[in-house]
């Protein structure tokens, strides 16, 4: 195993083990019947409710029979995103990780740190003979990362427990008590298509090499979106050429920073030498503008087979909606400094057989702001003549900084580290706003190891700080 000389090597087996298994959302059967015969091999009473979610129940240690019930949360699906030129299937293939120094990366994909370490921390708990611990749940949720259909369906008759701790954030001097909720906001049209009379040659303009990222914690770190990017370049191309628009393409999920993006254009033959020039100036604009943030953005153009043109007015509608569309920080929280409050990823953009599609993932820890971006949003797709939906809305998970589980975990990290841990806030769907909402009784904290890059393939996380998660996770479990 490429893993196992690491601690605490327990976790870091199971880790290595649940990344050989494909574990995509919505399609987390593998993945599911995986944790079931865990469970079932550890004769632990084993469930799993209508829409798939695996709750794993474990006696107390001798000693810690009356303590109150605590839940340990992660779920069980991984965002599956892959660098350009990477041949991976990943349907089949199990990721292909190895040891960086002080991190664990994956060879040109995601890595799955993002939950999977939170999961095989469970499971190396759920194993363990030599641990002291109340009465535990195991929840492993399914479908976060797109729709977080398992907390939202979630039989909560199943869960017991008075304490919830859900292991899915990403920085070890934190702790989590509140996060951003969000709807998805889909914008389509039709358009008509046209053949290109005349004399034209055909070009794929691509640009690739982003940084990507998450589309909630990352937000606010100036980080390209290849959508908003390419459009701008083709709103200035079709305004110093005479040139016709085919397709587009940027994005796959919405809760990833598009990273690539590419778009089909007729130009008329005779240009080929001006277009040339200009991409080399407009090349050059670009990239002093991301200097500092995304140093590996390439931009390219080759030759494209001949295929039919959107037609002139809707090439000017749907240019015009990708650059008027809101896309990044929309407002800042007034009670965390530098916490976003409210923001919008435009994820997805799609154009070709007479189709245009726009997808957007818009956050907000206010209910009420979230509601305002999105309308927003939706009045700029509709005065183009996009029609517009909502749907995916979950709520935000509300601070409770009284909590009696967050003063002991406040505590154990003073022991250990001679400070407080930081009480914050997160720009992330984290599962804990829906679970909230159905256990309305549980307190709820969230922590885990350092992780970077989440939902991109440059996603790697920190050894020392997975075992500094660890001790603070046991030892938390021992004083409940």
């Amino acid at each position: 195993m490429i893993l196992a000389h690491l601690e605490p090597k327990t976790l870091w087996v199971n880790f290595e083990k649940l990344n050989a298994i494909p574990r995509p959302s919505k399609n987390e059967e593998k993945i599911r019947a995986f944790i079931k015969n865990f469970g079932a091999r550890l004769n632990l009473e084993t469930l799993e409710d209508r829409v798939g979610n695996v709750i794993i129940k474990k006696p107390a240690s001798p000693g810690y029979e009356n303590h109150p019930v605590v839940a340990l949360q992660s779920h069980l699906d991984m965002v599956h995103q892959k660098n350009e030129g990477t041949v991976f299937d990943f349907d089949n293939q199990g990721i292909e990780m190895y040891v960086d120094g002080d991190f664990v990366r994956a060879r040109g994909t995601t890595l799955g740190a993002d939950n999977g370490i939170g999961v095989a921390a469970i499971m190396a708990l759920l194993e363990s003979t030599d641990l002291s611990h109340p009465p535990l749940e195991a929840l492993f949720t399914i479908d976060e990362e797109t729709g977080m259909t398992g907390a939202k369906e979630l039989d909560a008759s199943l869960i017991q427990a008075k304490i919830l701790l859900n292991l899915d954030t990403e920085e070890d001097d934190e702790v989590d008590i509140g996060c951003a909720g969000g709807v998805d906001v889909t914008a389509q049209a039709n358009y008509t298509q046209e053949s290109v009379s005349g004399t034209y040659s055909f070009f794929k303009i691509e640009l690739s090499g982003l940084r990507g990222g998450h589309s909630g914690m990352d937000i606010h770190r100036g980080f390209g979106n290849a959508n908003k990017i390419l459009g701008g370049l083709l709103l200035k191309f079709f305004q110093d050429f005479d040139a016709r628009l085919c397709a587009f393409s940027g994005g796959t999920l919405r809760n990833a920073i598009p990273r690539e993006a590419h778009a089909i254009v007729a130009l008329p033959t005779a240009d080929i030498a001006a277009f040339e020039t200009w991409m080399q100036a407009q090349t050059k604009a670009v990239k002093d503008a991301f200097e500092t943030t995304e140093k590996h953005l390439h931009l390219s153009t080759v030759q494209s087979k001949v295929q039919p043109a959107v037609s002139i007015d809707f090439q000017h509608t749907f240019l015009k909606v990708l650059n008027e569309a809101h896309n990044g920080v929309y407002s800042m929280d007034a009670h965390f400094p530098d916490l976003v409050e409210t923001s919008n990823n435009l994820a997805k953009v799609t154009l070709g057989g007479g189709k245009a599609e726009l997808a957007c993932l818009t956050r907000s820890s206010v209910e009420a702001s979230k509601n305002e971006l999105a309308q927003q949003l939706k009045n700029t797709f509709e005065a183009h003549g996009f029609s517009v939906t909502f749907g995916n809305d979950y709520p935000g998970w509300q601070p409770e900084a009284d909590a009696a589980i967050l003063a002991l975990y406040t505590e154990v990290y003073e022991q250990f580290y001679k400070e407080k841990p930081k009480v914050v806030a997160c720009h992330a769907g984290l599962e804990c706003g829906i679970l909230k909402k159905k256990l309305p009784e549980v307190q709820m904290i969230s922590f885990g190891p350092n992780i970077e890059g989440a939902h991109s393939p440059d996603e790697c996380v920190q050894i020392p700080s997975v075992q500094k998660f660890w001790r603070l996770l046991t030892a938390l479990l021992e004083k409940s």
